[in-house]
């Protein structure tokens, strides 16, 4: 064991003298399971859990050959919503399926679950296991519906961003995506991935989230609807379909979005010099275009200091901080 780790210091020690940056070109795979167990009522509680587990040990079978390192579940994917008969019965189980899953094959799972907390509270909530199958951090529901809090579930207003060995992940659930008042905290926060477990889709505004919290967005809805991952620009990159209910895709994770105001000259400067080393991506219409390192020796932050691009976010601010000097408002 002491072995090993040595190994890997070396290793990475080796990585970051050769390259400079180790999180240059900062790839992740993920993957997105748009599909919940159908089981039938009136069956012994222990039955259907025992059912609950072998659905999903055939849907993680799915995507568990593209080995990724993140594979988000759709709300109450336990069928936790069926009653606390059920409830009784299914304990820890799922969870202890899921994290030996995690462990196995050394990913991250987070999935949907009806809980109830150390302090008696039920919560409808996302758990985040790490790929040691260890409970990595947990995400209650901040705008349960109206028909969950007369039921008792209870709202939370903490939304924590979790670190993962990759990056950074924030998760809202559901009816969460209507409501400013969460995706302002993370637009302030910035985490790499947005991961979003729900029973309804949101539409456009999923794009919304994306874009204005600058994140990657993964989301896993009820089987009616896509499960989508899109880029930072709210623009589709993988979905599931009406053949195949799970989607996976590989996504780096060292970008940055850029205005062209300013910048157009040094971005054709930046593209000369890195050629196949970097993708400059135009969305259209937006006025901005996401930077992306595809070279592991040096990373998109050095690119844009080496070249001095402005980040949509600092040319906003720029702009603000502009309107306010003498005679600019009036």
């Amino acid at each position: 064991m002491c072995h090993n780790r040595i190994s890997l210091l070396t290793g990475l020690i080796f990585l970051f003298l050769v390259t400079g940056n180790i999180h240059a070109a900062r790839y992740v795979t993920v993957a997105t399971i748009g599909n919940v167990p159908s089981i039938e009522s009136g069956q012994p509680p222990e039955k259907m859990v025992e059912q609950v587990i072998a659905f999903w040990k055939n849907e993680l079978n799915q995507v568990l050959p593209d080995k990724p390192d993140l594979i988000l579940l759709p709300e109450f994917c336990d069928l936790s919503g069926a009653g606390e008969e059920y409830l009784n019965a299914r304990g820890d189980k799922v969870l202890d399926y899921f994290a030996s899953v995690a462990r196995e094959h050394g990913c991250y799972l987070v999935f949907g679950t009806k809980r109830k907390s150390k302090e008696g509270i039920w919560r409808n909530s996302c758990i985040l296991i790490d790929r040691n199958g260890k409970i990595a951090g947990i995400y209650d529901k901040n705008f349960p519906t109206i028909g969950e809090m007369e039921e008792g579930t209870k709202a939370s207003d903490e939304a924590p961003v979790f670190k993962c060995d990759f990056g950074t992940v924030g998760i809202a659930i559901c009816f969460d995506l209507n409501f400013d008042e969460l995706r302002l905290k993370y637009a302030a926060l910035k985490p790499d991935i947005i991961l979003f477990s729900s029973m309804y889709h949101g539409g456009f505004v999923q794009s919304l989230w994306a874009y204005s919290c600058r994140s990657f967005f993964v989301g896993s809805v009820y089987r009616s609807t896509p499960s989508e991952i899109l880029n930072p620009l709210g623009e589709r990159i993988a979905s599931n379909t009406n053949y195949f209910d799970y989607a996976v895709a590989k996504i780096n994770l060292d970008y940055e979005i850029v205005h062209l105001d300013y910048n157009w000259e040094k971005l054709r400067q930046l593209k000369n010099k890195y050629g196949e080393g970097v993708n400059i991506h135009d969305p259209g219409k937006l006025g901005v275009v996401l930077v992306t390192s595809l070279d592991e020796k040096i990373s998109v932050q050095e690119m844009i200091d080496e070249f001095g691009l402005e980040r949509v976010d600092d040319y906003f601010q720029r702009a603000r901080k502009f309107r306010l000097n003498d005679g600019n408002l009036r």
